[in-house]
């Protein structure tokens, strides 16, 4: 009787907790976990070709598991959907010997396409907070005008113009079509000339290859001049750094610890490249806040003020970043790759 009690009560105690919690008001979901799917977790021995399928349907079902969490606008939702796209196209891209390119070029582009509509939704998030930390460092005379009620005020109609054409998007056929290409891809894959070599062999050299191409990257923004051009370089080096990370990430049940640590070490490059990338973005807000205050008739010196806060921090990323990659590019880091 007493077992039978128990479970009565218990789902009366789950209904209780599920409606006093607001979801807006919960803590930020981890990065979800890689659930386990059938033929994602090959041996190390595996080949080329079922170490490359096991990485994209394990991402292809974490970006399904999210679609209800991005729906239902929970926190971070949205970001962990955007990573595992990123992760697929990376994929798709780096393993091109082992699924050829011009057969997966259409779901890639899809993918861009579902990126692209994340990313607005991901900014209303972001650069509020960015923004609205930078003004806490504002003595209070310096704020003229209503400039938090602006910053407060700007961003919330925007985002939700985003979600609502996300949200369009995630119920359109274009989008049950991408999900059905990737479930093909997945499971009816067109293999390349390398997808029968072993895992061993063949993802290290792809980890090589995208390691230069960050590296070529990163020497180009080094020596291009500050300002937009330099921004646009370093964004550019940001992408470079993130398909490394990915790339490795895939390698790592064939080459272990080694594949791990390299993806630790592109992942610091990238998010420090990444907070760059949102101060520039920054900026640019805070330039559309002055022209609005402006043109009501504020007054917009604490925008300009705002705008050169976002432009010192961006030069400090800019030295960090050197400093990052110095250590991130040390050959110890490259010693399994080919």
């Amino acid at each position: 009787m007493a077992n039978m009690t128990q479970t009565q009560t218990r789902p009366d105690a789950r209904q209780t907790v599920q409606t006093r919690r607001d979801p807006r008001q919960a803590m930020p979901r981890p990065e979800p976990r890689q659930v386990p799917i059938a033929g994602t977790r090959p041996r190390p021995s595996a080949s080329a070709g079922e170490m490359v399928l096991a990485y994209l349907r394990t991402q292809a079902g974490v970006l399904s598991s999210l679609e209800p969490m991005v729906r239902a606008d929970e926190p971070d939702a949205v970001h962990q959907m955007r990573v595992a796209i990123r992760r697929l196209r990376a994929a798709l891209r780096s393993f091109g010997t082992v699924i050829p390119r011009p057969r997966s070029e259409k779901v890639a582009g899809e993918l861009k396409w579902l990126g692209g509509l994340l990313g607005p939704v991901r900014d209303g998030e972001v650069l509020p907070r960015q923004l609205q930390s930078s003004l806490r460092t504002v003595p209070v005379e310096l704020l003229i005008g209503p400039v938090q009620a602006r910053v407060q005020g700007h961003f919330p109609p925007r985002r939700a113009a985003a979600y609502a054409e996300l949200t369009e998007a995630l119920d359109s056929p274009r989008y049950a079509a991408l999900l059905a290409a990737l479930d093909r891809l997945t499971l009816e894959p067109p293999l390349g000339p390398q997808a029968e070599d072993p895992a061993r062999e063949v993802l290290p050299a792809a980890v090589r290859r995208a390691y230069r191409q960050s590296k070529k990257r990163m020497r180009q923004a080094r020596h291009t001049p500050s300002g937009p051009a330099r921004d646009a370089a370093l964004h550019q080096a940001r992408k470079s750094a993130r398909r490394a990370r990915y790339t490795a990430e895939a390698a790592r049940r064939a080459t272990g610890k080694s594949a791990r640590r390299f993806s630790r070490q592109m992942k610091k490059v990238q998010t420090v490249l990444g907070d760059h990338q949102d101060s520039v973005i920054a900026r640019q807000a805070a330039r559309d806040l002055g022209i609005g205050a402006h043109l009501a008739g504020e007054n917009a010196f604490s925008y300009g003020l705002l705008y050169e806060l976002q432009a010192h921090q961006a030069e400090r990323l800019q030295a960090a970043a050197r400093q990052v990659w110095k250590k991130a590019s040390r050959s110890r880091h490259r010693r399994w790759m080919p």
